[in-house]
């Protein structure tokens, strides 16, 4: 792997932990050091980074805390 994209990847922890994980892509990274963004890309779908991935995260949440008002006024109405 090329020193520039090792010392690159020593300041991203959560890339080096990936890559750590997937050690295909030592392998990807050392034939073409080009796709380092593509890494990045697959990286941040592994865990769970994306826009759509915070979306449905914060959705969630949403629901969950409409479902606990409507427990709770369900429990206030039978007083």
């Amino acid at each position: 792997m090329r020193k520039d994209v090792y010392m690159y990847l020593e300041q991203q922890k959560e890339l080096m932990a990936f890559l750590r994980e997937q050690p295909v892509w030592y392998r990807r990274l050392t034939r073409d050091p080009n796709k380092l963004q593509n890494m990045e890309i697959e990286a941040l779908h592994y865990y769970k980074k994306t826009i759509p991935h915070h979306v449905a995260k914060f959705s969630n949440g949403v629901q969950m805390a409409t479902m606990m008002m409507s427990m709770f006024q369900a429990m206030n109405a039978d007083k």
